[in-house]
């Protein structure tokens, strides 16, 4: 029987180590961690019983993504919830832009916008299943949609500040670039638009659920699936060099994939790695960071929108205008006073993670590489700024600065969570131009993180697609 080691235990570890156990490969994926999970743990970070996700939380693609959907998770215990109101973007003026698996209620929030909007995601939340096989891969491979695809890229090329001018009134505007902000990236740029259209699709085809008790929950369905399948996982190892594993795991493995950085995964390879690959995952760069606040509050946000008060995530930025600015501030280097900020009411949709009258609310800013400063002001002050009152709620506060983001997970280096910048060349060719970007050009030797394709997010494919590659090095591959 063929083996392997999975160093890392994030989702897209997990994943890769599912589709070997699949296919009869011996899987044993090492955890420096107590906990296996990576971005999707869940803690008790503010008040006993209160739980909070500690990095992703809401996951459209996570329920949309080709493979985690082929797995039935919900036999290991993961259920998806869904708030009334998958995403709102509120403005000064009281309005708010609404984003619903229900696509004519976000027309009918749009107003004049509402056609224009429905004639960009309609076709592309229909035909969702069919462009995510394609968009969810590397960008070098044989379209299985062709036409599907080129219609997507058309659109997805565009700077993100030029596609919103389709859309008249602020509503749509602002929602938009809100989705599109989640690239971490500048937003008048070729390809900014190109998040923006995916996460939008994915959200009016499946919305943008939570895990039922925490994001915690996807790891541990993965880890059980993966034991059923005979795959082991050790927590509290750490792995440095190649050479440990075959005492690790019980002799040296067939395969390796390392659910790491780049940075990481040359630090483990070592020498072995070939000059090419070393000087072009040296180039990999890493982009703006998060900066995370987590509230415990009493009772509900205040929201001066109502819809707002019932959605399970919300963009906190203001106006297209204002959004865009400050992510070229960020990724400038430069704090905005206001920064762009994600903030989440899980327990809209999944109330097991409140205790008694006690409610988490999950937020982050978007901060320089390597922030250094203090921005929870800054984060609370863009919420209070749409829900006013809401200091006089909050019983308890937890933050991670970008530092700490990077300590309880080495992937999100400087505190970038998405483990990449999302240039227009990175979005393309992650990690490194190569026709395999997942192979470290060491026989048997795979980079399985979101430093690959397709990307950042809780979709399993980073993993799945590295495992393919792994598996056709075995000769068993599809």
């Amino acid at each position: 029987m063929s083996t392997a080691v999975i160093v890392g235990s994030g989702p897209n570890g997990l994943a890769a180590a599912v589709r070997l156990a699949q296919a009869g490969v011996q899987v044993t994926v090492l955890e420096r961690e107590d906990r296996p999970g990576g971005g999707t743990r869940t803690s008790e970070l503010t008040l006993p019983g209160v739980l909070h996700d500690d990095c992703s939380a809401f996951h459209p693609l996570g329920v949309a993504s080709p493979f985690l959907h082929s797995l039935d998770l919900g036999r290991f215990g993961l259920t998806w919830r869904w708030p009334d109101v998958d995403l709102a973007h509120p403005l000064d003026d009281g309005r708010a832009g609404v984003l619903s698996r229900d696509l004519e209620r976000t027309v009918a929030s749009l107003g004049p916008d509402g056609k224009a909007w429905r004639g960009l995601f309609g076709p592309l939340a229909e035909d969702f299943d069919a462009l995510a096989e394609d968009v969810l891969r590397p960008v070098l491979h044989l379209p299985r949609h062709p036409v599907l695809l080129a219609r997507f890229g058309l659109n997805a090329a565009l700077p993100a500040t030029l596609l919103v001018r389709r859309w008249e009134d602020e509503r749509a505007r602002a929602l938009f670039m809100g989705v599109a902000a989640h690239a971490f990236n500048r937003l008048d740029t070729p390809l900014s638009a190109a998040v923006g259209l995916m996460l939008g699709a994915a959200g009016h085809r499946s919305g943008w659920p939570v895990a039922e008790g925490g994001s915690a929950a996807i790891s541990g369905a993965l880890v059980a699936l993966l034991e059923s399948l005979g795959g082991t996982v050790r927590t509290g190892v750490t792995v440095r060099g190649l050479e440990q594993l075959g005492d690790l795991s019980g002799g040296a493995p067939d395969l390796v994939l390392l659910d790491t950085s780049p940075h990481d995964a040359l630090s483990i390879v070592g020498d072995r790695v070939p000059d090419r690959v070393r000087r072009g995952l040296a180039r990999y760069r890493y982009g703006p960071a998060a900066y995370k606040v987590d509230y415990a509050v009493d009772g509900d946000v205040p929201w001066t929108n109502e819809e707002c008060r019932l959605a399970g995530t919300l963009h906190l930025g203001g106006t297209a205008a204002e959004v865009a600015a400050a992510e070229r501030d960020v990724s400038r280097g430069r704090m905005p006073d206001r920064p762009f900020v994600l903030a989440g009411q899980q327990y809209l949709a999944d109330p097991s993670r409140s205790a008694g009258g006690a409610n988490p609310v999950w937020a982050y800013a978007h901060v320089p590489h390597g922030y250094a400063g203090d921005a929870t002001e800054a984060v609370t002050a863009q919420i209070e700024r749409f829900a006013p009152g809401f200091r006089e709620r909050i019983l308890a506060t937890h933050v991670r600065t970008p530092r700490d983001l990077a300590a309880y997970n080495p992937n999100y280096v400087g505190g970038d969570i998405s483990s990449g910048a999302n240039t227009a060349l990175q979005i393309a060719l992650r990690p490194r131009p190569a026709a395999d970007p997942y192979s470290l050009g060491v026989p048997g030797v795979y980079l399985c993180s979101s430093a690959t394709p397709p990307g950042g997010g809780v979709h399993g494919m980073c993993g799945a697609n590295a495992a393919e590659s792994a598996l056709a090095h075995l000769g068993g591959g599809s």
